[in-house]
């Protein structure tokens, strides 16, 4: 095992829900006094519970939660390993075990190296002392020595592009200023093993590229790296192993695209991707010729920006029915339509006649919606007027980044979902090109 950096074997972390004690609704501290009182009290409040337990008492059980259970794996040296999951998987716990933060309840941790943690971009921060005070400060707490802090504080700086406030106290910084020269800080740390939880949820576009670009340089220089992020497009860029969380446990250990694309399909479950019209109701005319009965989209299986579109629409017809064509619009969470796809739009429509039923599919090479969640509407019509059916948001759907997602798009943040079309761009210079 002398190429194991770290070796997880049956890791548990259990919390009490309402272990603190209340005064009057509000959460406090205990003094000494406290202390010495409750353990005087210790015994007899033994005996209330082996009475509450008998049935002659009042019972009393306190709540637990398992943040993580039975948690095993290992990895080597020089590995770059992401840890995904949704929110409340355990993830940030894990970390928080692996950084010696807290105590695990059950199993054990081996670390075979110095460890670096990037847990909360600004922790160690004081608002009072100015940016290079606050560089010594947190990269002491990080673990760094004074020497490697000297050492590294020209980069640091650079980096951060604060130069011309490294002397001024952080509370007049902006968020992006203080963003900037807290990841750097952590950035910089020369550690065998980095720890780093979620760096990329925060700052604006540009910062966000230049973490990305700092932990691919991380990556490359031979060091153990444990990334947990919710940007499938940055762990796919810098992980070759994942695990996959849930609930606490370890559902899934393996190669990256491996296990997001698993982490993927599972959350695309929750979304409609297959939609059943049969008992829909219908009111007037609509439905009275030819019905949608159904709707699958990508089979069920889920989105991805820059992969294949494939929709079904299965129909039944009512009556004989000529000029058929049949229609998916994506809408933002507002109910803005921003990409529509008709059948009719390259003249393609069909004749039905009474009692047919089939499928008719719809299908693009690369689908170039942003990640976001959208809302669907399906619709069918005949000729160019007449509507046939009509299911305004009828589903929500997620679309998720895939290889082919520049990063700056994966992270961008939700409700600014669109149709990015690749393009070219050229300037062409002006024989007036100079102002007088």
């Amino acid at each position: 095992m002398s190429d194991i950096a770290i070796h997880v074997e049956n890791l548990g972390k259990q919390y009490r829900i309402g272990a603190l004690q209340q005064n009057r609704g509000r959460y406090r501290y205990k003094s000494l006094r406290d202390s010495i009182a409750s353990a005087a009290s210790a015994p007899f409040r033994a005996v209330r519970a082996m009475m509450g337990r008998n049935g002659a008492g009042e019972k009393h059980q306190d709540e637990t939660i398992w943040a993580l259970k039975d948690v095993s794996f290992d990895v080597k040296h020089g590995e770059i390993v992401g840890v995904i999951g949704r929110n409340g998987a355990g993830k940030s716990t894990l970390l928080k075990v692996l950084s010696r933060i807290t105590e695990p309840t059950t199993g054990h941790v081996e670390i075979r190296g110095r460890v670096g943690s990037l847990l909360e971009v600004g922790t160690g921060f004081h608002p009072e002392l100015t940016g290079r005070d606050n560089v010594y400060l947190n990269g002491a707490i990080l673990g760094m020595r004074r020497a490697e802090i000297a050492r590294n504080f020209d980069a640091i700086v650079a980096f951060a592009e604060v130069e011309k406030f490294i002397d001024t106290p952080v509370k007049h910084y902006s968020s992006g200023m203080y963003l900037r020269l807290a990841f750097a800080v952590a950035a910089h740390l020369q550690t065998e093993i980095l720890i780093v939880d979620e760096v990329l949820a925060v700052g604006d576009a540009e910062f966000q590229k230049k973490c990305l670009g700092k932990m691919q340089d991380v990556s490359k220089g031979g060091r153990t790296v444990i990334f947990v992020s919710h940007n499938m497009s940055a762990v796919r860029g810098l992980c070759r192993k994942a695990i996959l969380l849930s609930h606490g446990s370890v559902i899934g250990t393996g190669s990256s695209e491996t296990i997001i694309d698993k982490y993927l399909d599972d959350s695309n479950k929750d979304t409609g991707l297959s939609v059943d019209f049969t008992q829909a109701r219908r009111d007037a005319d609509i439905g009275t010729r030819v019905t949608i009965d159904r709707v699958r989209i990508n089979q069920g299986v889920g989105l991805w920006h820059g992969r294949p579109l494939d929709v079904e629409f299965e129909f039944t017809g009512i009556e004989d029915v000529e000029g058929v064509s049949f229609g998916i619009a994506f809408c933002n969470l507002d109910g803005a339509r921003i990409m529509t796809l008709d059948s009719d739009l390259n003249g393609t429509r069909w004749a039905i006649q009474r009692g047919q039923k089939g499928i008719a599919r719809l299908r693009i090479p690369e689908l170039l919606l942003e990640p976001d969640h959208y809302l669907i509407d399906i619709g069918s019509r005949s000729g160019d007027h007449a509507g046939l059916e009509y299911f305004p948001q009828c589903t929500r759907v997620l679309v998720v980044p895939s290889e082919s997602t520049p990063p700056l798009i994966a992270m961008r943040e939700s409700g600014r979902g669109g149709v990015r079309f690749p393009s070219s761009w050229t300037i062409i210079p002006s024989e007036y090109n100079s102002v007088e």
